[in-house]
């Protein structure tokens, strides 16, 4: 019954590399397919989960036995996908979770078609297209797999394997989709988008090669680049930033994980001086220039002074955005052998590091108050009719802060994907308060 309507509860899970991989693997299902209510009213469930971390594969682990125990005792059943960090790093779990009907690694994703049409015993298209899940304000475009770096405490390497890049042509075809669909920006992702290209051995294909390639592409009104290593952020590459002109967005988020060097020496990180240096040089060359980090504290051997050497190096560094994870013991990692220091020691300065936080990214936004700024609707508020919620330039899609947005009785209609000039009118710690322009 190839015209039946195929229906699909999905479950995804984890950072949004993996959300591109369960887009990939709805899109195979073809255009007959369909979103379920629940697990119990579709004809497959798929649960894209993460093994990043302990509370990852915990939540991954409670979401296939909470499916499982929904759909047990339905017929005929809906056909049980598990797919995966989580399969990747442990492996398929048949003995211990029976009720699951097929298990895919990450390696496996080109399988997921045939798999998929013999599970559910109908045919699957040849061709398809993502299925955006993201809504029509941004998609995200995964130009690599993998990392070849060794950082001590990450599990990723053992996971998805090294890196690799995919072919400029592939990324430039898959943008041109998104952007035929009206949806205005590109999200650029990858474990380490500025080696992008290194597997490749061409010294023609990089990141600066494929933003070269991306920026004139019709429809495309912001592109973002995530995962910024500091040891690409090269002189270089800065200067073709600073020239690169609309619709790139200065903005930069660069993953340090730690101030101290000692730190980042243990961490065995791919860029372990300074980390002031890589920012003072985004700085020069991008004087306006938003910044984003991502910072562990509690990691093994920190001390009081490492940590508040990196208090120090926030409170004069001054990023827009940051995102602090204590740090959590992996199984397999080096780092994981190494002694630990008490968890409520690190969830106490990650505490200490997020009020800080607050206090300076409120200090930056109160400064906005006034301006005139582009908002990207994204879609309706549940607070009041009339209220949406959107998001301005130096606001990365699911990790930063949002911008509410509401228009003058008899104004311009809002809708989700449109651009409009609006005015901040007041804001929170993290997020803005605005009215459109009449």
């Amino acid at each position: 019954m190839p015209n039946k309507k195929l229906k699909v509860f999905t479950i995804s899970l984890g950072c949004p590399k993996n959300r591109v991989d369960t887009e990939r693997m709805l899109g195979a299902l073809g255009g007959n397919m369909i979103a379920a209510e629940s697990p119990e009213k579709s004809d497959l469930v798929l649960i894209n989960t993460c093994g990043f971390i302990r509370p990852a594969v915990e939540e991954s682990v409670q979401s296939i036995l909470e499916v499982a125990n929904a759909i047990e005792d339905i017929t005929p059943k809906p056909v049980l996908a598990v797919a995966g960090c989580l399969v990747s790093r442990y492996g398929k779990q048949e003995e211990d979770l029976p009720e699951v009907d097929l298990w895919l690694s990450t390696f496996d994703l080109d399988s997921w078609p045939v798999m998929a049409a013999k599970a559910l015993k109908r045919e699957l298209p040849k061709t398809y297209q993502r299925a955006i899940s993201t809504g029509p304000s941004f998609a995200y475009l995964k130009i690599s797999e993998g990392c070849s770096h060794s950082c001590r405490f990450c599990t990723i390497p053992s996971i998805r394997g090294p890196q690799v890049s995919k072919k400029p042509s592939t990324l430039i075809t898959e943008s041109k989709e998104i952007l035929e669909q009206g949806i205005p920006e590109l999200v650029v992702v990858g474990q380490d988008t500025t080696a992008y290209g290194a597997d490749l051995n061409n010294p023609d294909i990089n990141l600066k090669s494929l933003i070269e390639q991306l920026l004139p592409l019709k429809g495309l009104e912001w592109l973002r680049l995530m995962y910024l290593y500091p040891a690409g952020m090269t002189d270089s590459m800065l200067e073709f930033l600073a020239g690169a002109g609309k619709p790139f967005l200065p903005y930069f988020d660069i993953p340090i994980q730690h101030a101290h060097s000692d730190v980042l020496s243990s961490m065995g990180r791919p860029f372990a001086r300074d980390p002031r240096k890589v920012i003072d040089k985004v700085r020069k060359h991008i004087p306006e220039a938003v910044l984003r980090t991502s910072i562990i504290v509690g990691y093994p051997g920190e001390t009081d002074e490492h940590f508040n050497e990196l208090l120090k190096f926030v409170k004069e560094t001054k990023f827009q955005n940051l995102g602090v994870f204590a740090y959590q013991a992996e199984e397999g990692t080096p780092a994981g052998e190494m002694e630990q220091l008490p968890e409520e020691l690190r969830e106490e300065r990650r505490n200490i590091l997020m009020e800080l936080q607050a206090s300076i990214s409120r200090e930056i936004l109160n400064e906005k108050v006034g301006e005139t700024i582009q908002v990207l609707v994204e879609e309706p508020s549940d607070e009041w009719d009339g209220l949406f919620t959107g998001r301005v330039w130096f606001q990365a899609p699911e990790v930063d802060g949002i911008t509410y947005i509401s228009a003058p009785e008899g104004g311009v209609k809002l809708a989700p994907g449109m651009m409009v000039e609006a005015e901040i009118e007041s804001v929170t710690d993290y997020d803005l308060v605005t009215l459109v322009m009449p």
